[in-house]
């Protein structure tokens, strides 16, 4: 049964199947042998190593499936096709405050957001306000720290 899709771009998609290789080949194997470490120091299966290594097992794993259903559900964003004239998935957009300060945020998919990387998902307020603007438009954000308005500079 097909899920919620998952736009991706080609950067997005490589990182997760780079991720997913890294937990598949080297963690799992890790985790593995922490367990068996643990169960091997202590002979009982309820000593603090041995329940830490089962719950980094089961986060590993939850994480592998995760990602393997992302992978599945992937949609790639067409980044040579895209309508430059308004922001849509892909779009790297430079905005500015009503103070002049400029910032440049990415619209992508929730699975490859990095805020702090300026890569703004477009299930985001701020994302979903700047899906469909043009340069000059302004952008109304409501946020928790409070109310903003940005104006759309550069869609590339």
């Amino acid at each position: 049964m097909p899920g919620k899709q998952v736009p991706l771009t080609k950067d997005g998609l490589a990182k997760l199947q780079n991720e997913l290789d890294e937990l598949i080949t080297v963690r799992r194997a890790e985790v593995a042998q922490r367990i068996h470490d643990a169960k091997e120091l202590v002979g009982a299966q309820n000593a603090p190593e041995y329940e830490d290594a089962r719950a980094e097992q089961a986060f590993v794993e939850g994480r592998i499936q995760e990602i393997e259903l992302m992978l599945q559900n992937a949609v790639m964003i067409d980044e040579k096709h895209r309508d430059h004239q308004k922001v849509s998935l892909g779009s790297k957009v430079e905005v500015k405050d009503h103070k002049g300060k400029k910032a440049i945020y990415t619209i992508v998919g929730v699975a490859e957001a990095d805020p702090k990387d300026g890569k703004i998902s477009n299930e985001s307020p701020v994302g979903t306000a700047m899906l469909g603007k043009k340069v000059g438009d302004k952008i109304d954000i409501k946020a928790p720290a409070g109310d903003m308005t940005w104006t759309v500079i550069k869609i590339d």
